[in-house]
């Protein structure tokens, strides 16, 4: 009968290793177990306290376990145990309502404020593309069947009188308030399109995001000088403000979110590009909940508020209301105080 083989010195020293310390590895996953079910507070004092020095145990065998090369099986396991131990430890023990209210109170307005660069791309491609629309169509009105699709305009276009233009700003039914209806519809679908692939198309140097709201603005100028030229400018303006404002900043801020990739690559400043990329990725990705949230807002506004206020002053109002809210909230909250003067 022969004897067995002796096991490897590396296994016999895995094996001690293990031994020595897997007593507190299982309390420690013991303790772990209960706090990702009912967090820290289903912790005693004391628990707490063990779960702290546990985890410190555990680090101190990973690197001990890294340092003498021990088997790839137990590191594995060793990783992923202190892994969790560190975020039961380290991590903030906040509930989804206290994570999204920090978020809308400190995060997006503290992200806007650090990307003011990239907020003045999506602007000024906006403002360019509606001026450059407006100022073509208002010189060669041919210019606007360039810009607006021809279903879209349904006859509102340079050719209509002013009468057929004024009925579909304030009419409550009928052919020309389904006619605006239908653009708002094709602004609010297209804007949230365009704020899509202004955002995931940004990390490209910035170009596509700038085009691409460029050619949005390109239809507002164009949409919007046919009803000036009939002398319906300021009526048109209101009936864009009251759900415009937001909608069309919500696209800018989408712009600025992409623009922000794209800077992180062009101008990565003293990081490497992948953590450039990494580091304002954080801001660009706040940056486009903040255009969900507007577009949100926009819709609820666009179907509901639009058909029942025909007060041009009224929804000129509400809309750049509505405007200065969004900038007092991204402007004023999430500033950390300042601390009270020591008297002297």
């Amino acid at each position: 009968m022969t004897a067995a083989a002796p096991l490897p010195p590396d296994a016999i020293r895995s094996a001690r290793f293990r031994a020595e310390r897997e007593p507190g590895w299982r309390r420690l996953e013991q303790l772990l177990h209960r706090t990702e079910r009912g967090g820290a507070r289903a912790l005693s004092y004391d628990q707490a306290l063990e779960l702290a020095s546990l985890y410190r145990q555990a680090m101190n065998s990973l690197s001990v376990a890294r340092a003498i090369s021990m088997d790839k099986a137990l590191l594995t396991y060793l990783e992923a145990l202190c892994a969790r131990a560190y975020l039961a430890v380290y991590a903030p023990q906040e509930s989804l309502r206290g994570l999204f209210s920090q978020l809308l109170r400190q995060g997006i307005p503290q992200a806007v404020r650090r990307c003011l660069p990239a907020l003045a791309i999506g602007f000024l491609a906006m403002l360019l593309g509606a001026v450059l629309g407006w100022v073509l169509v208002r010189q060669d009105p041919s210019w606007f069947y360039s810009f607006v699709p021809a279903g879209l305009a349904d006859g509102r276009t340079p050719e209509a009188s002013a009468d057929y233009l004024r009925t579909t700003l304030f009419d409550g039914a009928g052919q020309g308030q389904d006619g605006m209806t239908a653009f708002a519809s094709f602004l609010f679908s297209n804007n949230t399109q365009v704020a899509i692939l202004t955002f995931a198309l940004g990390i490209f140097l910035c170009a596509p995001s700038f085009v691409l709201t460029f050619y949005n603005g390109l239809v507002l100028g164009g949409f919007t000088s046919v009803f000036a030229g009939k002398g319906l400018g300021y009526e048109v303006a209101g009936w864009l403000s009251i759900h415009g404002v937001t909608e069309i900043a919500a696209i800018c801020l989408a712009c600025a979110g992409g623009a922000q990739l794209g800077l992180a690559l062009l101008l990565p400043g003293r990081q490497p590009r992948r953590a450039a990329l990494r580091d304002r990725g954080r801001d660009a990705v706040k940056l486009m909940l903040l255009a969900g949230l507007m577009l949100v807002v926009a819709a609820l506004i666009e179907g509901f508020l639009r058909q029942l206020v025909t007060s041009t002053p009224l929804r000129l109002a509400i809309g750049w209301g509505l405007g200065l809210g969004w900038l007092a909230w991204l402007t004023l909250c999430g500033r950390d105080p300042r601390p009270a003067a020591v008297p002297a």
